[in-house]
């Protein structure tokens, strides 16, 4: 069972909204010993960036979505730079059903043509909005952007070479390939308080909309930005081997294996190619974590079991 969440123990100490909760010695005791916890983390953590992407079951239970959101309002309010970038899977497919098409994935990635690219926008313009607006309910100041505005993420349109026929190039659609992230207008928001919600869309050299792999603008702009942790939140409890035992504390080189053993496969490929890109590029640590799990982002970064899969830069 997992530690008792450092929010809610602040809401609590706070008496939040004004409601009187009388405690007894061992609840008191147990609360102020998760807010003591956080100190040293907080202190470590204190004005470095942290790159968070955003998907799975948190995004869709209204419960994870208001305890996702305070969370990361909380991390701004002690001093850290959350930068949230989203997906919106779920939701893309239920409006592809809704107008008759079926998604299609290769390796992770999905298929993407005209039509697709159309519902993509759509759709994650809508959740970059609700994302924002949650965010500043809770009393941040969140800004949305996709890779077009001022152009900040440059791609060109991806091939994937075949894992049946090695040598053969595969087409996926409009999908891409990230070349350049201008970190700029981040470092600009974040230097006013805001707090950045990307939607994962890039722009080609001849201005053509490419949809990204949201877990691979997330490594990227981690990477970039030279974040001290990139977390990303997924619908499995991290990192398992082939007897569903969870795994942390990864070096690249382990991961690497597990990849090659066929342990990590399908939807976990580009998380993990995301994870291990940041952790060789510079950021220093990646964790995958539980999304269904309430208050994951705070439970993973302040305190100290943690709630998914560590990969450790070296």
């Amino acid at each position: 069972m997992p530690p008792v969440s450092f929010l809610y123990a602040v809401e609590c100490a706070q008496n939040f909204e004004g409601t009187n909760m009388p405690l007894t010695v061992a609840t008191a005791a147990q609360k102020a010993h998760t807010l003591s916890e956080a100190l040293p983390y907080i202190q470590r953590f204190f004005d470095k960036t942290i790159v968070i992407k955003y998907g799975g079951n948190a995004m869709t239970d209204p419960k994870l979505q208001e305890g996702f959101a305070r969370d990361v309002v909380l991390l701004k309010l002690v001093g850290m730079n959350p930068v949230v970038v989203h997906g919106g899977g779920p939701q893309i497919n239920d409006l592809l059903q809704k107008v008759g098409k079926k998604g299609e994935f290769i390796q992770g990635m999905r298929v993407t043509d005209e039509e697709t690219m159309d519902v993509v926008e759509m759709v994650l313009g809508k959740v970059n909005k609700d994302i924002v607006n949650l965010i500043n309910r809770f009393g941040g100041k969140a800004v949305g952007l996709t890779g077009q505005d001022g152009s900040f993420i440059r791609a060109e349109k991806m091939m994937l070479e075949s894992m049946d026929e090695p040598g053969k190039m595969l087409d996926i659609g409009l999908v891409g390939d990230i070349n350049k992230i201008d970190p700029s207008i981040i470092t600009f928001l974040d230097s006013g308080d805001f707090i950045p919600v990307i939607a994962p869309i890039g722009v080609s050299p001849e201005g053509e909309t490419l949809n990204i792999n949201a877990d691979v603008v997330a490594g990227k702009l981690a990477e970039v930005l030279h974040a001290e942790k990139l977390v990303l939140l997924t619908n499995t409890p991290g990192v398992l081997d082939k007897n569903g035992k969870l795994l942390t504390g990864l070096t690249p080189k382990q991961i690497d294996d597990l990849v090659t053993d066929g342990t990590l496969s399908g939807g976990m490929l580009p998380k993990i190619g995301s994870a291990l890109d940041a952790a060789r590029g510079g950021v220093r640590s990646v964790h995958i974590i539980d999304g269904r799990v309430e208050h994951a982002l705070l439970l993973e970064i302040l305190t100290d079991e943690g709630v998914g899969t560590l990969i450790k830069s070296k």
